[in-house]
């Protein structure tokens, strides 16, 4: 029971974080370098939350042809800079991944 209200506790205190931020900032003008610097905010954390996964390997660094997940993240990465369609790079990325694992 006390896991769940942990749970609970965690999740009431990142919703309030959220909100707090949402609410504050709705009605502030803030400065032009804050806009700026926030547009950046989504794509640093998704590098931060994909990139050891496509490099790390067993806890080292694995930059090579037999590092899958690299191959087919390079490839969606490619993907998503031409065509800036989420859908079709996540399906190629997946199944290019799949792919590779299946062949080896």
């Amino acid at each position: 029971m006390s896991a769940w209200i942990v749970v609970l506790a965690a999740g009431v205190v990142t919703f309030a974080t959220r909100l707090s931020f949402i609410t504050l900032l709705s009605s502030a003008q803030v400065p032009d370098w804050f806009a700026r610097a926030l547009r950046h905010v989504p794509v640093a954390v998704l590098t931060a939350i994909v990139f050891p996964e496509l490099l790390m390997r067993d806890g080292t660094l694995a930059i090579g042809a037999d590092n899958s997940r690299l191959i087919a993240g390079a490839v969606a990465i490619a993907l998503a800079w031409t065509t800036k369609k989420t859908l079709p790079t996540i399906a190629a990325g997946m199944f290019l991944l799949w792919g590779l694992e299946a062949i080896g």
